[in-house]
């Protein structure tokens, strides 16, 4: 299984002034991801060894990992990759720790949100003109957005999400409900219509899914309704947040009357409470079916996803995207042989496994699908996935076309935790919706404009 970013980031990592002053311990090398070729001894003829820094540390993602470059390795004898990972809670601050220690590694494998911290700080190289091309043609505008920071280009976008809507079909059916809903009203009527608590006051089933547990349920979500109201959460200019706005507003005042009337609790885990029939609907990252799919068995037929409802029937579609891309280190001495490897990684097609006869797809691509993930390439995934795939697949696809990039401005990831902190603030009754907007406003703004 592979996590959403947003699931992953919930620890709140740390700013570059903090993350310089961290233990050592973080400076040693991470778990290898394949087997490592050996160190050239710096004579004519040796191979160029590229470091590669990821947080594929283990189980499937490592796995994945070792096939594209054990067969790099394999075929090309003047350049090896050496793969080293970190655990994802661990990965930003890692950068910064190895980049100031001059240890960087040559290639590294950002999540989108931290690219402009990263641009900032000196990290990454903008991607050469060739390659700036490449990307821009072959993917989505989504996935070329979040590897973009001020116009320039600094990668090739990996794993991307898109968020949709999660229903349980049984339950609708129960409430005599016909099928998903498309609008915002018709979203809260089917919440109420669901929803189900005891004659204590306990819940046993949230009409629509709200959790403090994680960032998958308070900001991406929120965002994902926001980006479908026609909303952002920062300036075009990533100077100030641009929540409190009518869409903003909209969204909160969702939200709140949800949890007001009883539809949403967001103490509950969603993630273990879906899965066992005791949420209706909840928006989430497309990561989460190849879960869904091998945890809950034969009830995963109950499982439907739809699109992110507008909110009115003629509203244009629109929703998150998060994701992460693979970038080259201004520190590395071979930038040439480095963007080679990600070119060849990343754009060369080959033979699709599991596909039709003669289907092509590149390494990153199978390698995405293989860990029940999506990459912004639509042509590959329409290739890997095939008619006859997992329908719940579709919807995240079909994002790709009107997803909105996650913003990744200097500041980003504190604004993320300043955002979820006033989220959660609001669901639990310490603010109303206009303290809530007036604090984002108050706090983003002072961080992203003071990370310029």
């Amino acid at each position: 299984m592979t996590r959403s970013p947003s699931r992953r980031s919930g620890a709140g990592l740390s700013r570059r002034h903090f993350a310089l002053a961290l233990p050592s311990a973080l400076l040693a090398s991470g778990a290898s991801g394949c087997a490592a070729p050996r160190q050239g001894t710096g004579r004519p003829g040796d191979p160029i060894v590229l470091t590669l820094l990821s947080h594929y540390a283990s189980g499937v993602l490592k796995q994945a990992l070792r096939g594209p470059v054990d067969e790099w390795n394999a075929t090309h004898d003047r350049v090896k990759v050496r793969t080293k990972a970190v655990e994802f809670t661990d990965l930003l601050t890692t950068f910064m720790v190895r980049q100031a220690a001059g240890q960087g590694a040559d290639i590294i494998q950002p999540y989108c949100l931290w690219n402009g911290q990263l641009v900032q700080a000196g990290v990454l190289r903008p991607a050469p003109s060739e390659h700036a091309e490449e990307i821009t043609r072959g993917y989505g505008e989504a996935a070329v957005g979040s590897s973009t920071v001020g116009g320039k280009v600094y990668g090739y976008p990996t794993e991307v999400q898109t968020y949709a809507l999660y229903y349980n079909k049984r339950l609708l059916r129960e409430a005599g409900i016909d099928g998903p809903p498309r609008t915002w009203r018709e979203l809260e009527e089917t919440a109420y219509r669901t929803a189900a608590r005891d004659r204590y006051g306990n819940t046993l089933v949230q009409g629509f899914g709200l959790s403090t547990y994680d960032d998958s349920t308070t900001v991406g979500q929120t965002l994902a309704l926001l980006n479908a109201a026609g909303g952002t959460f920062v300036s075009a200019d990533g100077r100030s947040t641009a929540i409190d706005s009518p869409a903003g507003r909209a969204v909160l005042d969702l939200e709140h009357r949800l949890v007001v009337k009883g539809a949403s609790a967001p103490g509950v885990n969603v993630y273990k409470a879906f899965q066992s029939g005791q949420v209706a609907m909840v928006v989430s990252a497309g990561w989460w079916t190849g879960s869904l799919k091998a945890q809950m068995g034969k009830d995963y037929r109950d499982v439907g996803v739809a699109p992110v409802p507008v909110p009115e029937t003629e509203g244009k579609r629109a929703t998150l995207s998060t994701g992460f891309m693979l970038g080259v280190n201004t520190a590395s001495e071979h930038p040439r042989e480095a963007w080679e490897f990600l070119r060849w990684l990343n754009t060369e097609k080959v033979s699709a496994k599991n596909a039709e006869k003669g289907a092509t797809a590149t390494r990153m691509s199978s390698l995405q699908v293989s860990v029940g993930s999506l990459t912004g390439r639509a042509d590959d995934m329409r290739t890997l996935l095939g008619e006859g795939g997992d329908p719940n697949l579709r919807p995240f696809l079909d994002a790709l076309a009107y997803a909105v990039p996650e913003p990744n401005v200097p500041g980003a990831q504190q604004a993320k935790s300043l955002l979820r902190k006033n989220i959660e603030a609001l669901w639990t009754g310490q603010q109303s919706v206009d303290e809530a907007l007036r604090t984002i406003r108050r706090q983003v703004d002072q961080e992203v404009s003071r990370s310029w």
